[in-house]
């Protein structure tokens, strides 16, 4: 894995001011190059978006502490899963997610290029994982141990947001 994070575009689906009617949403793309230039990121991922792990813990601390986040200096967080915008979306929602951008990598492209691709029964899943970005250089990442197909676990030990403070006080 290089120090950069990985050039690849996301579609999402972005509410669309002008857009009326019940599908108030149109697809965006968006770029690592807009995401992290001249900024200081942090993106975790995660299996799959509504797993139990995913839904208790992972996003909803980082949601619960972004405002610490963001007094350490963090610009922005992102919320990456191989699942479709459609379903990043509604996860999001679910959640009352309203700080934490949602990411989806639908054909895991970025996922594959970050080394963190891994096979889980008939699919491909995303191992979990959170990193400090400035300015599209990786300056620390934090990967579950024990990387490997078909996991019998799924380890939460080290991408938390408790530990990515911890990181940002240093």
């Amino acid at each position: 894995m290089s120090n950069n994070v990985p050039n690849v575009t996301f579609k999402i689906r972005a509410r669309g001011e002008s857009i009326g009617g019940k599908n108030p949403f149109r697809w965006h793309d968006v770029s690592t190059a807009d995401i992290f230039p001249g900024k200081s990121v942090i993106i975790f991922s995660l299996p799959a978006a509504f797993t139990p792990t995913s839904s208790s813990a992972h996003l909803p601390g980082y949601e619960a502490k972004y405002d610490e986040l963001k007094s350490l200096g963090i610009d922005e967080v992102y919320c990456l899963s191989i699942n479709s915008p459609f379903t990043m979306l509604q996860w999001a929602k679910n959640l009352g997610i309203n700080n934490v951008k949602m990411l989806p990598d639908a054909h895991a492209d970025f996922t594959q290029l970050m080394g963190m691709l891994v096979k889980k029964g008939d699919g491909k899943m995303s191992w979990r994982y959170s990193a400090h970005v400035v300015n599209g250089e990786i300056k620390k990442i934090f990967s579950e141990a024990g990387m490997m197909d078909d996991c019998p676990d799924d380890p939460f030990e080290c991408s938390d947001v408790d530990t990515m403070i911890s990181h940002l006080k240093k």
